[in-house]
């Protein structure tokens, strides 16, 4: 059976939201220590300030942001697993 990349582009997204989301909840959970700073620690990637084109008529304002941290990665890595697995 074939298998469509969209339902993989849906199994890493959602693999990295719920790590995502587990990694804030160590980060509110978890004691100050070595837990906290190897899971809960995230890197911003993205363009930051936006880049902004002002046309007179129109402003266009481009940019993204994406808060990534160890669980998330790992999120998406079950989740390409699990599209080739199941």
């Amino acid at each position: 059976m074939r298998k469509s990349p969209w339902v993989l582009l849906i199994f890493v997204l959602i693999g990295g939201l719920l790590g995502g989301i587990l990694g804030e909840i160590l980060h509110a959970m978890a004691p100050q220590g070595t837990i906290q700073s190897i899971f809960a620690t995230n890197f911003n990637p993205g363009i930051n300030p936006p880049l902004t084109i002002d046309l007179v008529l129109i402003k266009l304002v481009f940019g993204f942001n994406i808060k990534v941290n160890i669980l998330s990665i790992l999120g998406m890595f079950i989740g390409i697993y699990l599209y080739k697995h199941v």
